[in-house]
């Protein structure tokens, strides 16, 4: 009997507990209950140190990112609000990632068609995408093939050659993941190693370097003549942003795979990267395959943009039906031309000084130096988020 009487006693405990009557006077009190740490992702925010460690955190804890219970909580405007306060959320960048979503998505839906178009047409179509570690590469190749269809779409991220491909031709292992008719193929950096990260890590010799400059634009243009459309971005950022990118992988778990002895050497030899860099703009550039380059202290504008200049580029059916714009914003996508001199503004002021001799009679303007045209430029996307085309 007192077993039975310590059964009903607990059965009636457990009712009460869920008894909604209970459960709304939480909600209305906001009570702390613990929740996981907040989803990794491009608005990721690093937790307290103390929260770390226990793995958790709290509901109205600054610095955590809105969970199912917390919007379970609040039914009023004004809740709302106050909960976005007590989780110190900053609304105007809420606005601006919700109308990046919502533009992205309609872009996405011109990829559609897009590839619909190639495949039907037969086209091919190699897209490259290159940049300095952590420039937001990988971000927007996945923006860009997140709803295309697997089977007409590949994207290529080669490791590093073994002994045999050594031993071959430089180019020959790219050739095999040239696109096939009706096909979009996605390199997460291509044969342009050899212009940039292998002269400058000692992955090759100079006299490698140099025979891979002199042959690049032969082989691109044969490539052309043989109905392959190529598009070459460089994804270009600041030398403080590339800093700040690696230590938000550094206290990602989930992005710490990306961190590589190559990213740790990034900015040590910043200034060797951009010599490299120019030369290749310099020797490469070409009317048949030219180089975009795409301003990308701003991963949300850098991934529309690049999306619009393609969609832009190429005549596929529907284009003119397009509910969006599609033309690309001319402060974040620049075509090179060889005025250009200093293409990142952090470069360090004694190499920014001798590179700008070389060009007495060069403007500022010429130059295209980050340092100055993202200051505007961020300021032009702050406008565009509220008054959007």
């Amino acid at each position: 009997m007192a077993a039975d009487g310590e059964s009903t006693a607990k059965s009636k405990d457990r009712k009460e507990r869920r008894d909604p009557a209970n459960v709304d006077e939480e909600m209305n009190g906001l009570e702390t209950i613990p929740t996981r740490v907040p989803r990794e992702g491009d608005g990721y925010q690093v937790p307290r140190s103390t929260l770390i460690a226990q793995g958790f955190g709290r509901i109205g804890e600054p610095g955590y990112a809105l969970t199912a219970d917390d919007l379970r909580r609040v039914n009023t405007r004004k809740g709302f609000l106050k909960l976005l306060a007590n989780k110190a959320v900053d609304i105007e960048e809420v606005r601006k990632t919700l109308l990046y979503e919502q533009e992205l998505r309609q872009l996405q839906v011109e990829l559609v068609r897009l590839q619909r178009w190639v495949q039907s047409s037969g086209e091919r179509i190699a897209i490259l995408v290159e940049g300095r570690d952590a420039a937001g590469k990988g971000g927007t190749i996945r923006r860009f093939t997140e709803h295309l269809n697997p089977r007409a779409m590949r994207v290529v991220a080669l490791p590093q050659p073994t002994d045999a491909e050594r031993g071959q031709w430089y180019f020959q292992r790219y050739i095999h993941q040239l696109p096939n008719r009706g096909e979009i193929v996605f390199f997460d950096r291509s044969w342009y190693n050899r212009a940039v990260v292998e002269p400058v890590m000692g992955f090759c010799t100079k006299k490698e370097h140099q025979r891979f400059l002199q042959q690049v634009p032969e082989f691109e243009h044969m490539l052309y003549e043989d109905g392959v459309t190529i598009i070459k971005f460089w994804f270009s950022i600041s030398k403080d942003e590339q800093a700040r990118r690696f230590e938000a992988r550094r206290q990602n778990p989930l992005k710490q795979w990306k961190l590589s002895p190559v990213d740790e050497k990034a900015q040590e030899l910043w200034d060797a990267y951009t010599r490299c860099k120019e030369e290749m703009f310099s020797k490469t550039h070409s009317t048949f395959s030219p180089w975009i380059i795409v301003q990308a202290n701003d991963k949300q504008a850098a991934r529309l943009e690049s999306l619009r200049y393609v969609l832009n580029l190429l005549p596929y059916k529907g284009k003119d039906e397009a509910q969006i714009r599609l033309t690309p914003d001319p402060n974040v996508i620049v075509r090179f031309h060889r005025k250009m001199v200093v293409m990142e503004g952090s470069l360090t002021p004694d190499l920014g000084r001798k590179m700008a001799a070389t060009s007495p009679n060069q403007t500022g303007a010429d130059r295209g130096c980050e340092d100055t045209v993202c200051g505007s430029l961020l300021d032009l996307l702050s406008r565009r988020a509220i008054n959007p085309d």
